[in-house]
């Protein structure tokens, strides 16, 4: 039976799976290799080596409601996105509120995790830690939960860029930018039009002479703030659009979320406008961005061929001389170096975990990797709910498929994720975010039942089914479920609002912050009119609506 689990990281997904181990009456050990918690949101002047690494300036794009974990709603007063500093915060409050600190060894590295030689009896494994004075120890697990990340590993791809070992200004890679103190009156160019690379373009635009962006794709660039000011994930990342997105066809929602971006800015005539389709990539999120290219301050530039000494040469023949500063947010590798390799093989780009979570070719179920997931939205309540499943596989509370069936979900997984969405051998998968969290969740046996709530609690319903799909709704019912579930939901939107009241004005007569909600997202996906219609005459209308959506999900319930 498990007991002892060894968790490989004190991040976001390592503090929740210790918290989860206590839960189910498991003995946790984290091993965490720097002095701190926080992982990739501690923040540290120097970046160290196979460690995550942000920049001074950083702020989260998840709004808070839609970041925190289920049972530890993040205060009222925090803003809705938060600076990282912010972010440690909360994780600290989480940390003490469980009493996770105790479970912690600091300064301590994993160098090995190895299958005892008796594992296809035992299921055990070997762990090797090397502390701060470089003393190793061995111990012994049960089970280990892998939360080390995938942002440790920078991918430089200089052999792309022919002339870049002789260009004659700085180059480096945006791991190690910490700000742009250093781009002072520089030429820069950013090679990315990922979240970081338009981050940097747009912070160093206020201090350089000129940055130009260069993509090989283009994107789609949307803003965090909404309709009526509201974060946007709160507005649009609801049950009721993603049951849309179930019944709907995707070309033509493809084509009516275009056309809201284009109508704020158009992308064909910014140079932004991508290769691919809206719903095929996680889109870059960033507000300023068009700002700075409208006003000049960043010009967009296809793909780099060639640097010839201070000079880049882009693939449309166009030159930028003079270049001092070039900067790669090429993204990062991932790897798990202390695993043997026999446990972590690849289906095409990606890593071969059932559900992204565990090895389907271990003879035990006693290895799972955390966190390891990539959505259009927080890795902090995806990380809770595989570590709740995790726990109670462990637990022997819930059983795998077999070895075959978990192959070939694997497969099928593969195959959806390639027909649907970009992928590459950086971003070797990508889900949907709610359709993975309810996945999951149904696997812990924590999923919110429409159907049930429509009968026996027709408030809670509504915001369930309306309102943003925050972690709260998988702790309503089920293993782990958490009374202050229903509050926390019913009030999510006045934590919402709490920032704002810094100053008394008078109250506005038009709709509620959800009833503005419901019928900016109802405009968004069904046109103008429509929503009009549907918005001031719902009774005869939803009452079809809501029929077909309870046959709906009571068939995928």
């Amino acid at each position: 039976m498990v007991r002892t689990v060894a968790v490989i990281g004190a991040g976001p997904s390592g503090l929740t799976s210790i918290k989860s181990c206590l839960e189910e009456g498991l003995e946790p050990t984290c091993f965490e290799s720097s002095d701190d918690i926080g992982g990739l949101w501690k923040f540290k002047e120097v970046s160290e080596p196979n460690r995550a690494s942000i920049y001074r300036s950083l702020t989260i794009n998840i709004s808070k409601e839609m970041m925190c974990y289920s049972d530890f709603p993040i205060p009222a007063d925090y803003p809705n996105y938060m600076h990282h500093s912010r972010i440690l915060q909360y994780f600290r409050l989480y940390a003490e509120h469980f009493k996770l600190l105790q479970f912690i060894r600091f300064q301590t590295s994993v160098q090995s995790v190895r299958q005892r030689p008796d594992f296809s009896h035992s299921g055990q494994w070997e762990v090797v830690t090397e502390n701060k004075e470089g003393e190793k120890e061995t111990h012994v697990f049960d089970s280990v939960i892998v939360c080390s990340g995938h942002y440790s590993y920078p991918h430089l791809p200089l052999k792309d860029f022919p002339g870049i070992k002789s260009f004659e200004g700085k180059y480096f890679h945006s791991w190690d930018y910490k700000g742009p103190e250093d781009l002072h009156g520089k030429r820069v160019v950013v090679i990315g039009i990922g979240n970081s690379g338009g981050d940097i373009a747009v912070e160093s635009s206020r201090v350089a002479e000129q940055v130009y962006l260069s993509t090989r794709r283009g994107a789609w660039v949307i803003r965090v703030l909404s309709d009526n000011g509201l974060p946007v994930d709160m507005k649009y990342n609801t049950r009721f659009v993603h049951i849309l997105f179930q019944l709907l066809p995707i070309n033509w929602l493809n084509w009516l979320g275009e056309k809201k971006l284009n109508a704020m800015y158009d992308h064909t005539m910014y140079a932004l406008k991508p290769k691919h389709r809206l719903f095929s990539q996680i889109p870059v999120i960033n507000d300023e961005l068009p700002n700075k290219i409208l006003t000049g301050g960043v010009m967009l530039k296809p793909n780099v061929q060639q640097i010839r000494g201070s000079s880049v040469v882009f693939e449309d023949g166009s030159v930028v001389d003079k270049v001092d500063v070039i900067v790669f947010a090429t993204g990062y590798n991932y790897d798990f170096p202390f695993l043997p390799p026999n446990v972590m093989h690849k289906s095409d780009h990606r890593v071969s975990l059932y559900k992204h979570v565990f090895p389907p070719t271990l003879e035990h179920p006693t290895l799972a990797v955390v966190g390891f997931i990539h959505a259009l939205g927080a890795i902090m309540p995806q990380a809770e709910i595989q570590s709740r499943w995790v726990t109670r596989v462990f637990k022997g509370h819930k059983k795998l498929p077999s070895k075959q069936a978990m192959l070939r979900a694997v497969e099928r997984d593969t195959k959806d994720m390639n027909k649907n969405y970009i992928i590459s051998k950086l971003v070797p998968l990508q889900v949907d975010f709610v359709s993975y969290m309810d996945d999951i969740a149904g696997e812990v046996g924590a999923r919110p039942s429409l159907v049930w709530l429509f009968f026996t609690d027709y408030p809670l319903f509504k915001r369930v089914l309306w309102g943003p799909v925050t972690a709260y709704q998988y702790r309503i019912t089920g293993p782990g479920k958490w009374s202050g579930a229903r509050q926390a939901i019913i009030t999510q939107f006045d934590r919402m609002c709490q920032p704002f009241k810094t100053r008394k004005v008078e109250e506005n007569q038009g709709c509620s912050v959800a009833g503005c909600m419901l019928k900016g997202s109802l405009t968004a996906m069904v046109g103008g009119g429509a929503a009009y219609y549907i918005y001031h005459h719902p009774p005869s209308y939803l009452t079809s609506l809501l029929s077909k959506i309870t046959l709906w999900t009571w068939s995928n319930t």
